[in-house]
């Protein structure tokens, strides 16, 4: 029994020698051979390489193990991805922003990122885009119905209101793209196929700036604190962009006032009970924030009547103050969260961290004396619990 095992394993031996020595010799005689049975080749076709553009339909590429090591030390890492929405025109800025969150947080946390564009993305985004980034990335085409204006829009309307807004010199006024972006980012980013398989976000655009080592893991820290939604700067939003956004959102909870919170932060939204809109957002270009909380019935139901209305067409309703509105009533005011330590620039505007030693634990380059969002959070109502949302 012995030799009669010991003769099969030395059969096994001689083909495999035979079968390695085939294989090298075609790798060198033959470039094809060579190229299709390569180790990067063969790779490609495994399921955690990075994935082409999305097209409905096709698979996506599969979630990248749910910790990562950075040194000596392993990260426990949320269900989170950070998410950028880029043209092939914006490569320049969209590198320069990857490269400052990877050399501030995410090398040290290596969350994969995701990408869409309404358009293909290029072979040089994804090359360049890629190159910057220390984990997985996926890049996805936005669905056509996702993105541009819906057929039931009266566009000689729309058309009539753009033309008075861009004469009224209203910033993004006359520009149907910019409110596409705004409807997406309103009421369909999370819906998207490739980001199915995560909760939370981290919202990132071309040509931002991250300013301070960020070395707590964010996500993390809003998942254990029972948080839905994190910015870093308020501000006021124009009213000529929205002048019956308020009405339509009173209207919906008069109509559905079980969605409403208790201890809600309404009053960091009107100053008069609710009777009318004070302008004050979250500025969205940062968000991070929990998928789920989109995804929930209150806020379906709210983007479905807000955007029945045509609002983000006859007007020029932001994703800002859409998400900012419905953060305030759907959820509690404790689950906001004012991220003081994450120092962010967003031309013209910047948020540099003034709590005590943040700066400094932070090895910060901005200036806290110009940081616009520290600026305006002492003006939260007393309601709006500094202590409970602002730590």
């Amino acid at each position: 029994m012995l030799f009669k095992m010991n003769t099969t394993a030395r059969y096994v031996m001689i083909v495999l020698v035979v079968v390695i020595g085939l294989h090298s010799i075609l790798s060198f005689t033959h470039e094809d051979y060579g190229r299709a049975t390569s180790i990067s080749k063969l790779a490609d076709k495994m399921p955690w390489s990075s994935s082409p553009d999305y097209i409905p339909g096709d698979d996506y590429v599969g979630l990248p193990p749910p910790h990562y090591t950075a040194g000596n030390s392993t990260q426990a890492r949320a269900n989170a991805t950070i998410l950028m929405l880029a043209r092939n025109g914006d490569v320049d800025g969209a590198v320069r922003s990857v490269r400052e969150l990877e050399d501030k947080f995410n090398h040290k946390f290596g969350y994969p990122w995701v990408f869409l564009n309404e358009e293909p993305f290029s072979d040089e985004f994804k090359r360049r885009v890629s190159n910057v980034i220390s984990s997985s990335v996926q890049f996805g085409l936005v669905p056509k119905d996702h993105w541009y204006q819906p057929d039931w829009i009266d566009e000689e309307k729309a058309a009539a209101n753009r033309t008075r807004m861009e004469q009224d010199n209203i910033i993004y006024g006359g520009s149907v793209s910019y409110r596409n972006m705004c409807r997406f980012n309103s009421g369909f980013f999370y819906r998207h196929p490739l980001l199915q398989q995560y909760k939370w976000y981290w919202r990132v655009e071309p040509d931002v700036h991250f300013h301070c080592e960020v070395d707590q893991d964010p996500f993390v820290y809003m998942e254990e604190n029972d948080k839905l939604y994190g910015f870093t700067i308020t501000m006021y939003e124009y009213h000529a962009t929205i002048p019956t956004l308020w009405d339509t959102v009173k209207k919906f909870i008069a109509d559905n006032p079980q969605y409403v919170a208790k201890d809600n932060a309404m009053a960091y939204q009107s100053d008069n009970g609710g009777d009318s809109y004070n302008l004050c957002h979250f500025w969205s270009n940062f968000e991070i924030a929990s998928m789920d909380f989109w995804r929930g019935e209150a806020y379906s139901k709210y983007f479905e009547a807000l955007d029945n209305t045509g609002g983000f067409y006859y007007e020029r309703w932001g994703d800002a103050p859409v998400h900012s509105i419905a953060v305030a009533l759907f959820a509690r005011k404790d689950q906001i969260h004012f991220f003081d330590n994450i120092g962010y620039e967003h031309n013209p505007y910047t948020h540099c961290p003034k709590g005590k030693g943040l700066w400094e634990k932070g090895k910060c380059s901005c200036n806290p004396e110009r940081s616009f969002g520290a600026s305006l959070i002492p003006t939260f109502p007393h309601n709006f619990s500094s202590k409970q949302t602002l730590n």
